[in-house]
């Protein structure tokens, strides 16, 4: 009888306790999920600015190949020219050579015919300043398209290297990404199917836990078997230090009306997410900036039935992991 009595004594005080709870302490956790939803809108921000700047240098990569062929055109055409007016230059100088021999064969004689020929002569030197004239453009032109070539040459191989460079980035994250998803799933061998699954999609690991393997009904509080999974999701976060870690918790649609610190399901999704992120922090040496706790509520369902099995698939725990793409942002901001 006294043990029960002490029983009580100790559940009133701390049902008095509990919604005794200040109000400034309700204040805080709504500006920490606040702040949990602008880092990862920043965070998908980021990622899609990465995915669309690949795609325009790829777009530039192949337009200036374009530009390279038809410059390429260009130049074997002005080749062409060049050569034809060289050609002719070489006749035009043999012709000015024989007419000056014969200009000189003919001086002591008939006077017209002498006339004649220097009339010949004078035309055809100015046919030949002519050519020459243009047979010098061409070449400066010549020499000013393949100095554009080269340029562009040169520039098209910074831009392949830069690709080149940007791929291999991206090819590691999806190496890392793939080794991560392969070392959780032999570390979760014996959660997969049984509340908890993992996923790959666009160069992210996605672990889902529903709602049964970690929290009772309207609970914020880890129950046993969730808790040896996150240990083990912890210690393989422990080796790998390149990885952001976010922590989303997802309710279903049905409103709750709760008291105390737990009102609504934005509420209990933000909690949810919170008491992960402190089992994670408390069983590892994840460094804690790499943790980022997020509450959805009913707003990104799996399932949008309104039958209690959809809303038993809604009610989850997602933890999101994400290569770090520092070296791929510094590779974009380069000129």
């Amino acid at each position: 009888m006294k043990k029960r009595n002490n029983f009580l004594t100790v559940l009133v005080i701390s049902t008095v306790l509990c919604s005794c709870v200040p109000q400034r302490l309700m204040e805080e956790e709504q500006a920490k999920r606040k702040s949990c939803e602008t880092e990862l809108a920043a965070l998908k921000t980021n990622s899609n600015d990465c995915d669309q700047k690949l795609a325009e240098a790829k777009k530039e990569l192949k337009e200036t190949g374009r530009t390279i062929e038809d410059l390429k055109k260009d130049t074997a055409g002005l080749g062409k020219n060049y050569r034809i007016t060289d050609a002719k230059f070489e006749k035009l100088n043999q012709i000015n050579e024989q007419l000056l021999e014969k200009y000189n064969r003919l001086l002591e004689g008939n006077i017209n015919d002498t006339k004649k020929i220097s009339s010949e002569l004078q035309m055809t030197q100015e046919e030949y300043l002519k050519k020459q004239d243009e047979l010098k453009k061409l070449s400066e032109q010549l020499n000013g398209q393949k100095k554009t070539l080269d340029d562009t040459t040169a520039e098209l191989k910074k831009r392949e290297a830069r690709v080149a460079e940007l791929e291999a980035i991206l090819k590691s994250k999806d190496d890392a990404a793939n080794e991560l998803k392969k070392k959780l799933s032999d570390a979760l061998f014996n959660f997969e199917g049984k509340g908890l699954t993992i996923t790959q999609k666009n160069g992210k690991v996605y672990v889902s836990m529903d709602e049964s393997l970690l929290f009772a009904s309207g609970s914020i509080a880890v129950e046993e078997k969730g808790i040896e999974a996150l240990k083990k999701v912890a210690k393989v976060l422990e080796q790998s230090k390149d990885i952001n870690v976010l922590i989303e918790g997802h309710t279903d649609d049905v409103a709750m009306s709760g008291k105390g610190e737990i009102k609504d399901n934005w509420d209990l999704s933000v909690l949810r997410a919170t008491s992960i992120v402190k089992i994670i922090s408390k069983n590892s040496s994840v460094d804690p900036k790499r943790l980022t706790a997020a509450g959805c509520g009913e707003n990104f369902p799996i399932d949008p039935g309104k039958t209690p099995e959809a809303r038993k698939k809604n009610r989850r725990t997602e933890i999101i992991l994400t290569p770090k793409l520092d070296e791929l942002f510094k590779v974009l901001e380069t000129k």
